[in-house]
């Protein structure tokens, strides 16, 4: 006789539940979370001190500069492309405003 499949036994849970005897805190001691927590795990944020806040300046600084580097870099390389494109428009406008014989 062949089994039915709804007849099968439920599957056994892949994780045991953590049982907290009443009294107990709520935190596990492996994660520092707690468990259940609509908020996440903790966040814990370190104040500035004055060698913190000046690194950060420079580092601005410096992203910056590169980037500023970069756009300077590209304006200097059209320079040369936009002076030959308007010596090329004159010389065709000599060339072309020449009488012909």
């Amino acid at each position: 006789m062949t089994e039915d499949p709804s007849n099968q036994r439920a599957e056994r849970p892949r994780v045991e539940p953590e049982i907290i005897p009443p009294g107990e805190p709520l935190r596990s001691p492996r994660t520092g979370e707690f468990p259940g927590s609509p908020f996440g795990p903790r966040i814990y944020v370190a104040k500035f001190g004055t060698f913190g806040i000046i690194m950060v300046v420079l580092g601005i600084l410096a992203i910056t500069t590169v980037i500023l580097i970069l756009l300077l870099g590209a304006l200097l390389i059209w320079i040369p492309v936009v002076g030959l494109i308007v010596a090329a428009a004159i010389l065709s406008r000599f060339l072309r405003s020449r009488p012909r014989p």
